[in-house]
């Protein structure tokens, strides 16, 4: 089990930090959780292709979790050529809709698709990539999940909760993913709340969004749908998590002598391993050592 932040930022661009995604290797099966502005070149950067993931989870379709799912579905599909499966894609509410509204008939690429299984020079660069036949435009296999629900995979399950965040506008998941090598806890975009604590009991990694420092919340209903540092530090102590990832980080706390700050005090609380995210980090499955230490 290998886990790459791939995004760990917020809406605002910024050259070093992508905006929301992770990705976690479990077998042959490559899965991404939320794929944001950023995180496809991040995907790249860290040694893997479209036609590499095999599912993808979104927590909620806030656009810095989702805008580059369309780079990564055209991607996919073109390079693959008919030769690697159809991505599984799983997420609240609106996701087919959303799909549909990319690469659907009357999708914003319907047309990019019609040329690309019609044209005599399209079908020759799909020939060239080894595609035979009839090209047949994309069909990813998307599933609109529920609150509670589980989904098996080889080797893997992820049971999905609804967290706080922007509801009733969208639909937002906690995720919690097991594998016999460890267990992976995402939050999303979540406010503090029970949901996120079961979802991480006893993980070996928690990664949670900290955009703010706790105390300067712009209202009571902002901090109930994100977690200031001290909320994350309380939750991720009650859960029992071995490791926790700080992510999804605003300027505010993002620079020299506030990030000390942010991880002193949570510290302070939480005596599990503790990151502050950095795009491309790998987080370990148990203690992080040194260089001199590994074999």
């Amino acid at each position: 089990m290998k886990i790459t932040l791939l995004g760990t930022g917020v809406p605002k661009p910024q050259l070093h930090r992508a905006s929301s995604g992770y990705m976690v290797e479990v077998g042959d099966d490559v899965i991404l959780f939320d794929q944001g502005p950023g995180t496809y070149h991040r995907m790249m950067e860290a040694g893997k292709r479209a036609v590499d993931i095999t599912h993808v989870f979104f927590s909620h379709l806030h656009y810095d979790h989702c805008l580059d799912y369309a780079r990564l579905l055209l991607t996919h599909w073109d390079q693959g050529a008919g030769k690697v499966p159809e991505l599984k894609v799983y997420g609240p509410p609106h996701t087919k809709r959303m799909t549909q509204a990319l690469i659907g008939k009357n999708g914003a690429f319907g047309p990019d698709l019609e040329a690309r299984t019609r044209h005599q020079g399209s079908i020759d660069v799909y020939e060239s990539r080894g595609g035979t036949g009839v090209r047949k435009k994309p069909r990813p296999k998307v599933s609109e999940i529920r609150s509670g629900q589980t989904i098996a995979g080889d080797g893997w399950t992820v049971t999905a909760r609804s967290v706080p965040h922007v509801q009733p506008y969208l639909i937002s998941y906690g995720f919690r993913m097991e594998t016999p090598e460890g267990v992976f806890a995402y939050s999303g975009d979540c406010g503090p709340c029970t949901a996120m604590v079961k979802l991480a009991q006893n993980a070996d990694v928690l990664v949670y969004m900290c955009p703010y420092y706790s105390g300067t919340e712009r209202s009571k209903a902002y901090a109930k749908g994100a977690a200031g540092h001290l909320e994350i530090a309380r939750m991720a102590k009650e859960a029992k998590a071995k490791s926790l990832v700080v992510t999804h980080v605003l300027p505010q706390i993002d620079k020299p002598g506030m990030r000390e700050k942010v991880l002193r005090e949570i510290g302070a609380i939480y005596k599990g391993n503790l990151y502050y995210g950095e795009d491309l980090m790998e987080i370990p499955i148990g203690d992080p050592v040194s260089k001199s230490q590994e074999k």
